[in-house]
């Protein structure tokens, strides 16, 4: 191939793509079907000159603007604060209030077995003998024992970001796990309650039950519901795989998985802030009704958030998956 000749029959091709990606949004009908046109013949262009009579300078330059018309044409496009807006907006809310079927009987059933283990190890000394000596319970459950000065042994700052940490890594677990088949999640969530219900039979049978609540419900409400958001979603997910509903098993797996992702980006936040108040709220020096009143109002912000905009954005189409131009098509299956 000649390739001057070539290039003297398609340079025109060529600047002309130029000029209509420079155009941008503003083409007409017209413009984008020969924008099209355009993208498959100078791609045939390419791919003839790189394996006939490859030109370094020629190739880079059909290279870049093949690649500018592919994106153009794909709709490829870059996440922006428009897309982070309307995350926290209508996809996160809308995910969570779609899976409450699940997280709400979860939380329901973990705080009534956290509250009965709690009852079973306070009214049952031998079971607080398995658990630790006596001196070692007293040292625990005392007056500025264990249990008391957990909340302040750190530096706020550190041990909220070491909370949050910890916590966002669990509700991951519990989302992230929920593809094997659910019992990940369920072992996850089983020894959160489990210390919950420890706390609560020894706190109980040292008649200080109050001040364990005192300094457990200000951050406790709402990592808790976050933690019940997570492992209800993993539990979900889980069951996905067992029961697809009307679409194949591989298509209700990745949608599922895909708003779970989603789930996973906003629950860090939820958890971030319960962090926040159990770093610098439950170890304060405010009156126990003031701290818990904190808790309960970030809890009540939380539920309302998800109640309000998680239910006009569900009503409105969202389902907390991607938007539909970045999710391949989805095609039901027979029953």
């Amino acid at each position: 191939m000649d390739l001057d000749v070539f290039v003297t029959a398609h340079r025109a091709e060529w600047d002309r793509l130029d000029h209509l990606l420079h155009r941008g949004r503003r083409l007409t009908g017209a413009e984008a079907d020969e924008l099209v046109a355009l993208y498959q013949r100078t791609a045939t262009h390419l791919s003839l000159i790189q394996s006939t009579a490859p030109d370094p300078a020629l190739t880079t330059r059909l290279t870049q603007l093949v690649a500018r018309a592919r994106a153009t044409v794909t709709g490829a496009r870059r996440a922006t604060w428009r897309d982070a807006a309307r995350f926290l907006t209508a996809g996160f809310p809308a995910a969570v209030y779609r899976s409450r079927r699940w997280w709400i009987p979860t939380a329901i059933l973990s705080t009534l077995l956290a509250a009965l283990i709690g009852w079973w190890i306070g009214a049952h000394p031998e079971v607080q003998s398995a658990i630790g000596a006596p001196d070692e319970l007293r040292r625990m459950t005392r007056p500025g024992g264990e249990y008391e000065t957990y909340y302040s042994s750190h530096p706020a700052a550190s041990f909220a970001a070491q909370v949050w940490t910890n916590n966002a890594q669990a509700a991951a677990m519990c989302l992230v796990l929920g593809a094997f088949l659910c019992l990940p999640v369920i072992w996850v969530l089983f020894v959160n309650v489990l210390n919950l219900g420890v706390g609560i039979g020894l706190m109980s049978s040292a008649g200080r039950l109050d001040i364990f609540l005192g300094l457990v419900l200000p951050h406790g409400l709402l990592e808790l519901t976050a933690v019940f958001v997570a492992a209800g979603t993993g539990l979900r997910l889980g069951w996905t795989l067992i029961d697809p509903g009307p679409f194949s098993r591989r298509t209700a797996m990745a949608q599922q998985g895909r708003a779970a992702l989603g789930m996973a980006i906003g629950l860090a936040l939820v958890l971030f802030v319960s962090g926040l108040i159990e770093g610098f709220v439950t170890p304060s020096g405010l009156p126990t009704w003031a701290r818990i009143a904190i808790g309960v109002a970030a809890e009540a912000a939380f539920l309302a958030y998800v109640y309000i905009l998680g239910g006009r954005a569900v009503r409105a189409g969202q389902t907390g998956d991607v938007e539909a131009a970045d999710r391949s098509a989805e095609l039901p299956v027979a029953a």
